[in-house]
């Protein structure tokens, strides 16, 4: 197969922890061929093809230059047998126009995983709203009264913007307040954007656990990212510590539940966040920590990815 995907720029790859680097590393393995290219390199002219500029490229094995371009062309998505879209947040504008050539190049026959619709409608704070029961307390809202009246009901607080990624811009409210109104000022930029509020999960110290589920199945272990020193956020680049974990009997019923609603709707993988026994996101953009749990645990999760995959590909048109 003749795999593409849509990414960030290779050269700001950290290939020793980078998930869609494992995924490529994986594919090369079976003998499928790799294609990159950036959300920008898409383009679509009246009357023709959605195409890219692409890169046809080759692992190397040497960290330091581990990649190398054998064929620079325009191509049409359609005829690669796959596309992987792999761009990080934001979420921005311009990755909803992105969504939109691909659904576009999916019309033509394109396989885009995930599916591009889905990624539209799933952003992936908003997405956790969907199962209530799941979730702690949480409100999204442009209202600072509405926060501030969240606040004195549930005391203890994050406010968080919609569009964020890797703990970026999280904030924690105590009871004491202080700050509130600067912080939702900030986040919310004068009311000019929505953000959401929820209470405070205290399990946060025990890790914010990091669930795949790949085409409706969970992995069998989660990568706990742990709070160090004062730091609330266990977001990896937040400095938070990874540790690898069996996946528990409740978080295998929430991911379950999650994955058997969401999958059939074009979504191969997910990545399932859970403080305690609470759902905080769905991350379906670029979900992250293949390398983490398959290098503590031994547990191939690339592999299981490329199983699904391929067996997603497979399927008839």
């Amino acid at each position: 197969m003749n795999i593409l995907f849509v990414v960030d720029p290779l050269d700001q790859f950290k290939i020793y922890k980078d998930t869609t680097f494992s995924m490529m590393r994986e594919a090369q393995r079976r003998g499928h061929r790799i294609a990159a290219c950036l959300p920008q390199d898409l383009q679509w002219v009246s009357g023709g093809l959605v195409t890219a500029i692409v890169q046809q490229i080759t692992l190397t094995g040497d960290p330091k230059d581990w990649y190398r371009v054998d064929l620079l062309e325009n191509k049409a998505l359609k005829d690669f047998d796959g596309v992987l879209m792999r761009k990080d947040p934001p979420f921005d504008a311009e990755y909803i126009y992105a969504t939109h050539l691909l659904g576009q190049a999916e019309r033509e026959g394109a396989r885009v995983v995930n599916k591009p619709s889905a990624l539209r409608d799933h952003p992936e704070k908003l997405a956790i709203m969907e199962f209530p029961q799941f979730t702690s307390p949480t409100l999204v809202t442009r209202s600072a009264e509405a926060v501030k009246s969240f606040h004195a009901e549930h005391g203890d607080i994050i406010l968080k913007p919609l569009d964020g990624m890797g703990g970026m811009g999280i904030f924690r409210v105590r009871q004491d307040a202080l700050n509130l109104g600067s912080i939702v000022e900030t986040l919310n930029k004068n009311g000019a954007e929505t953000i959401m509020v929820q209470r405070f999960v205290p399990q946060i110290t025990d890790g914010d656990k990091r669930i795949l589920i790949i085409a409706g199945e969970p992995a069998p272990f989660v990568l706990a990212r742990i709070p160090q020193g004062t730091e609330v956020r266990g977001n990896l680049a937040a400095g938070g510590k990874g540790v690898a974990q069996p996946l528990t009997a409740r978080n295998r019923e929430i991911a379950e539940t999650v994955g058997r609603k969401l999958a059939p709707r074009g979504l191969l993988l997910i990545g399932l966040d859970v403080i305690g026994d609470s759902v905080t996101e769905i991350n379906v953009t670029s979900p992250t920590c293949f390398q983490e749990i398959t290098e503590q645990t031994g547990f191939d999760v690339p592999a299981m990815f490329i199983d699904a995959l391929e067996a997603e590909l497979k399927k008839p048109r």
